[in-house]
C-alpha cells in the first residue's frame, strides 16, 4: 500500500489511452479500429462444400487481397458442418465484389448457386450491440457494487468499481495502441472479464474482513497489507492457470478465436494487476476520505 502512488501511477498512464479514445468518439474522432460489426462494411459467404479448415481460410483470405487490394476484416467458418466459408471486410465496389466471386467460383470450382451471401452490412447493427453492451456493462457494475456494499462497506465497493473500470480501460488501450479490430467479440471478453476481474478482489476483501476481526491496534493499512500478502499466492495461481488454458486457445486456435482471447487475456492480466495492487489501496484511500472512525 506505500507504493501505491508507482502503482496507481503506471494504471493511470496504460488507461490514459483508452480513456481518450472513449472521450473522443462523441465529437467524430475515432482512434480505434473498428470492425464492419460498427463501422460496416461488406459480407460474403460461400459454400465450400468440404469442411473449412484453417488453411481454407488462410487461402481464401489471400484470395481475397489479391482480388480487391485489401485485408479482410475476417475469414471464418459457418454453416452446418463448417463447411461455408464467411468473408468480412470493409465496404468493397461491386467490382471488387464480382472480381472475388470470379475468383472464388473458377480456384474452388463452386456454381452460382453456392454464392449464399453476398450484401454490405449496415452499421446500425453494431451501434443496437453498443447500447446493449453499455446498458449489461453499467447494470452489472451497479448491481456488484451494491452487493458489495452490503457484504462489506461503501467505500470497498467503490474501490471494486474503480479496479472494474480500471481493467476494462487497459483492454481498450490494448485495442487502440495495436489497431486490433474492434468487434463483437471485444463486448464478449468485456463481459467476461467483468465476471471475472471482480472475484480476485472478492477474496482479497473477505481476508480483509476476517482480519478485521482479530484486529486490535493495527490501523486499516496494516491489517489491508497483510491481506494482500496473504491472498498473493491464491491470486497468482489462479491467474496463470487461467491464462495457460486461454493462451494455448490464442496460439493454437484459429484467427476468429483470437480475435476473442486477446481480450481476455490482457483483461486477465489487468484484473490481477488491480486485484493485488490497487483494490484494498483504493480502499483504504476511500476509506480515508469518507471515514474519520479507526477500527
Amino acid at each position: 500500500l506505500k507504493n501505491f502512488k508507482i502503482f496507481g501511477g503506471i494504471s493511470a498512464l496504460l488507461v490514459v489511452t483508452g480513456l481518450v479514445a472513449l472521450i473522443l468518439l462523441p465529437f467524430g474522432k475515432n482512434l480505434f479500429n473498428l470492425s464492419i460489426d460498427f463501422a460496416g462494411g461488406t459480407e460474403m459467404e460461400f459454400n465450400m462444400h468440404t469442411v473449412v479448415t484453417q488453411d481454407i481460410q488462410t487461402e481464401v483470405s489471400d484470395l481475397f487481397k489479391d482480388a480487391t487490394g485489401v485485408d479482410a476484416s475476417s475469414v471464418t467458418s459457418s454453416g452446418d458442418g463448417n463447411e461455408d466459408v464467411l468473408i468480412r471486410s470493409t465496404s468493397i465496389t461491386s467490382e471488387q465484389r464480382a472480381a472475388v466471386i470470379d475468383k472464388m467460383l473458377s480456384q474452388y470450382s463452386l456454381a452460382d448457386t453456392d454464392i449464399l451471401n453476398n450484401n454490405d452490412v449496415s452499421a446500425s447493427v453494431g451501434s443496437d450491440l453498443q447500447r446493449s453492451a453499455v446498458v449489461c456493462a453499467v447494470l452489472a457494475i451497479v448491481l456488484m457494487m451494491l452487493y458489495i456494499t452490503f457484504r462489506f462497506e461503501l467505500t470497498s465497493g467503490m474501490a471494486a468499481v474503480c479496479c472494474l473500470i480500471h481493467d476494462l480501460l487497459i483492454m481498450l488501450s490494448v485495442y487502440v495502441w495495436l489497431q486490433i479490430p474492434l468487434d463483437s467479440n471485444f463486448i464478449a471478453a468485456a463481459l467476461t472479464i467483468l465476471g471475472y476481474s471482480i472475484n480476485a478482489s472478492i477474496i482479497v476483501f473477505d481476508r480483509v474482513r476476517e482480519n478485521l476481526r482479530t484486529a486490535r491496534r493495527e490501523d486499516f493499512a496494516s491489517v489491508a497489507e497483510r491481506s494482500v500478502w496473504q491472498t498473493m499466492g491464491r491470486t497468482i495461481n489462479t491467474t496463470l492457470t487461467t491464462l495457460f488454458t486461454i493462451g494455448m486457445v490464442f496460439i493454437l486456435g484459429v484467427p476468429s478465436l483470437k480475435q476473442f482471447t486477446l481480450p481476455l487475456i490482457v483483461g486477465i492480466l489487468a484484473g490481477g494487476w488491480s486485484s493485488v495492487l490497487l483494490s484494498c489501496s483504493l480502499w483504504n484511500v476511500f476509506r480515508k476520505k469518507f471515514r474519520k472512525k479507526r477500527i
